[in-house]
């Protein structure tokens, strides 16, 4: 059997269970607040911000990743990143994952907890509310896809829709699952972006391996989006493994490790362009594919910087084919590579235009090219005609909306 895409996001895994509540931390009514939870302890791996500064969750979960703690719950909240928050931020975390492990009767401890925060940073969480609405998440957790979506909104800041999404594949004879909730809009750049990513699995893998097997497919799904060039302090990638699915543990290299990986690509990728092109007021997916690059690195720094080319993409919004600006991004991205090799083209559905060959412009169809570019989802395809490795980033235009959002974001 092969692998199948399927609902139920982060419940699709046996085992897992979510919820959501109004907590109050945004506005009246809306939920800000989800909970994933695992009877079966589970493995965990990570992956987290780049940026200097990071969050108070970001500190306490990267502690209990590196500890090797099994872990069982996840509570995460939107409105308020805590970030920039000082002890008081720290201890907001303590508390919150106390108070967790008290709704189980501490059948587990708080280090079993992970917290996560996107929103505002530089303000306190109200972790009265916080811890209130703790307890109300619990008796409402369920395995129910639709528990599964209404956490994926919980967690959304600017988001305009929720991303979640599921596979199922086999190992070893017996069904596994994959699945996972993201949520990041703006504040988006590669080495992790500002998003938020939980994704839980009933396949049973060591933690070495999760590890390896996320640490290398962040390089080529969510390191490979950029919004605006903004690295954020919350950035949280997780997977949690409960070993449900009854296959035999995963601990080293082989066929089954290949088949989780394949899958988890899958569920990453996936999630990755759903960000890009929810991008804060974007009206395209723009997607950059390098091909036949000298190597696989070159391939990667290519295709970011024409991605995150504020120019190029401005470009996209106007429908403007100004393929100068493509090779101008390319031209400051630290890559060597010969220019008069390139080849540039323009696709998308419904066609392809070549707008640059061997170091020469080309004539082409100004309107048909304009055409191209009015659809929703745009690729920059570029051939360096120097090797064999390919690389492929993901992006959105630049709009007159992404400025009046950021504009007045806290106030």
């Amino acid at each position: 059997m092969g692998m199948i895409a399927i609902n139920g996001g982060v419940c699709a895994a046996s085992g897992f269970m979510a919820a959501s509540i109004a907590a109050g931390i945004r506005k009246k009514g809306r939920e800000d607040m989800a909970m994933i939870f695992s009877k079966e302890p589970c493995t965990v791996a990570g992956t987290f911000t780049s940026n200097v500064v990071k969050a108070a969750p970001v500190q306490w979960d990267k502690e209990i990743v590196n500890s090797g703690n099994k872990i069982h719950a996840v509570v995460v909240n939107s409105g308020i990143a805590n970030a920039c928050t000082g002890q008081e931020g720290m201890d907001a975390c303590i508390t919150e994952a106390s108070c967790v492990a008290e709704q189980f009767g501490n059948s587990f401890k708080k280090e079993s907890v992970l917290v996560a925060s996107t929103g505002v940073i530089g303000m306190q969480l109200p972790v009265d509310k916080m811890k209130d609405a703790i307890v109300g998440l619990v008796p409402k957790l369920d395995s129910s896809a639709e528990n599964a979506t209404l956490a994926s909104k919980a967690i959304m800041t600017t988001d305009t829709v929720n991303k979640e999404f599921a596979v199922e594949f086999t190992l070893d004879g017996k069904k596994v699952h994959i699945g996972g909730m993201t949520k990041g809009s703006g504040m988006i750049h590669p080495m992790m972006c500002t998003m938020l990513c939980f994704i839980t699995t009933d396949a049973a893998i060591s933690r070495e391996m999760l590890q390896k097997a996320l640490r290398e497919d962040v390089v080529d799904t969510y390191n490979m989006i950029s919004v605006d060039g903004d690295t954020s302090t919350n950035d949280t990638c997780v997977i949690l493994a409960n070993a449900t699915a009854g296959n035999k543990e995963i601990t080293e290299e082989g066929p089954d490790y290949e088949t989780f990986k394949e899958a988890l690509h899958q569920v990453n990728s996936t999630l990755a362009t759903r960000m890009a092109a929810d991008g804060e007021g974007a009206s395209h997916l723009f997607t950059v594919k390098v091909v036949n690059a000298k190597t696989k690195e070159e391939a990667r720094t290519l295709a970011r910087s024409v991605v995150s080319s504020t120019l190029t993409k401005a470009a996209i919004y106007g429908k403007d084919a100004n393929w100068g600006r493509i090779l101008c991004a390319m031209g400051y991205s630290g890559a060597e590579f010969d220019p008069d090799k390139v080849d540039l083209y323009f696709v998308n559905d419904i066609g392809k235009i070549a707008v640059y060959k061997q170091g020469v412009p080309l004539q082409f169809d100004e309107d048909f090219a304009e055409e191209i570019l009015s659809y929703q989802e745009v690729t920059a395809l570029v051939d360096m005609n120097e090797g064999t490795e390919t690389s492929t980033a993901w992006g959105c235009d630049l709009t007159h909306e992404y400025v009046d959002i950021n504009a007045d974001y806290r106030t």
